[in-house]
């Protein structure tokens, strides 16, 4: 079962810790997405890679329990608005990168519904506690929310920084919506 006091990695690191082209790209997506360490972002890889390799097993698998399985993996991406395919197939899975899994998370969907003004102050407001996903506060800014939850998310009712609290926010929110 293993020692409650040694948790596993919940991420792989890279192979290579030098190579000047995947720090680059990982400096890219660290700002564009707010990111604070790179761990965030091998957490992420490491998700997307699981995603992948189980779509790369359920295509060799063609009995009736691995269409279930591929069935159960699309219900899964669909739900977080990863895979947005009507009828989605194993290569959309594999076709997926890391840049559709960050668009799901928390910190960039309250950017982008205008509740901050930049990635960094969307991760402080989570952090903070300022942000509420169906009316529940989330504190994690690596949250992956949910297709149904997107539209959920606000400030928390006591939050100074709340649209009751402030009329000439909740008319800036309107307009950037």
């Amino acid at each position: 079962m293993g020692d409650p006091r040694r948790l596993s990695k919940k991420y792989d690191t890279p192979n290579h810790p030098w190579i000047g082209e995947r720090i680059n790209k990982e400096r890219d997506l660290s700002q564009k997405y707010g990111l604070i360490n790179k761990k965030e972002l091998w957490k992420m890889e490491t998700q997307l890679r699981n995603y992948r390799r189980q779509a790369r097993k359920l295509i060799s698998n063609t009995t009736a329990q691995g269409v279930k399985e591929a069935i159960q993996l699309f219900a899964v991406l669909k739900r977080y608005g990863i895979l947005n395919e009507q009828e989605p197939t194993l290569d959309h899975v594999l076709s997926l990168n890391i840049e559709n899994i960050l668009d799901r998370r928390l910190q960039t969907i309250v950017y982008e519904k205008g509740l901050a003004r930049t990635p960094k102050q969307a991760r402080q407001f989570i952090v903070h506690g300022h942000i509420a996903v169906n009316g529940r506060k989330v504190s994690s800014p690596s949250y992956l929310v949910e297709l149904e939850e997107s539209d959920a998310i606000s400030y928390v009712g006591i939050s100074p920084l709340a649209a009751e609290n402030h009329p000439e926010r909740a008319k800036a929110v309107e307009e950037k919506q």
